[in-house]
């Protein structure tokens, strides 16, 4: 029988997919989208990064979500550097989400305040792929508009306080797979990684309109 990780991840795959091969995040990592396309995807990111942290410390002490509240991952800080650094020291006065962000943002939420396994869903969706594929993104940034490598701009995707991430994402791993809930709530936790997907994708779209390719 598959580990509980393992299901999450194979359960997934087509909307992991799917997010990664959006128009626009093909279009922003094929070097064909110019850095304001960057810099209004991080804003996008704070808003859904501000619903996963600020709320985490009640979860501290859930059985359930409490493991994965863990402060080497917090990237919120290294958000409102790289924004500093995109949009000038004024960067706040110009945050705007876009409607799909704020369904995105608005759901974590909700699971932070009503349901710890769900914000188990959003917290291995987002983490585990800002270790991963998060990487490819920083890597071509800095190709793309010369930012210093792992510097502002792209600091969002440097996890300075995991010295090894294979051996994290291991652990982190391991955590999903002794979660303490019944088969029920673990399928409700591969479905809510589904919808996780599917709202990251619905940003991407809308990101894509706001950047088409022609204009």
């Amino acid at each position: 029988m598959d580990s509980f990780s393992t299901l999450i991840r194979t359960a997934s795959h087509e909307q992991h997919v799917e997010a990664e091969t959006s128009t626009f995040m093909s279009d922003l990592l094929g070097g064909r989208l110019g850095v304001d396309a960057y810099a209004r995807y991080t804003e996008q990111l704070w808003f859904v990064y501000e619903a996963l942290e600020s709320g985490a410390t009640r979860l501290a002490s859930d059985p359930v979500a409490g493991p994965f509240i863990r402060p080497e991952l917090l990237r919120l800080p290294s958000l409102e550097r790289d924004l500093a650094h995109l949009r000038g020291p004024d960067w706040r006065t110009g945050l705007r989400a876009l409607p799909a962000t704020r369904a995105y943002a608005e759901r974590v939420a909700g699971c932070v305040r009503d349901w710890p396994a769900g914000y188990v869903a959003h917290h291995y969706t987002r983490y585990l792929g800002d270790l991963s594929g998060g990487q490819i993104i920083r890597d071509k940034a800095e190709k793309t508009w010369g930012f210093t490598k792992k510097g502002d701009g792209v600091r969002f995707y440097v996890f300075e306080e995991i010295g090894n991430p294979a051996a994290f994402k291991r652990s982190y791993r391991e955590l999903l797979d002794a979660v303490p809930v019944d088969d029920l709530e673990k399928q409700r936790i591969v479905s809510e990684c589904k919808r996780a997907f599917a709202l990251n994708t619905d940003v991407f779209r809308a990101l894509g309109e706001e950047f088409p390719l022609s204009a």
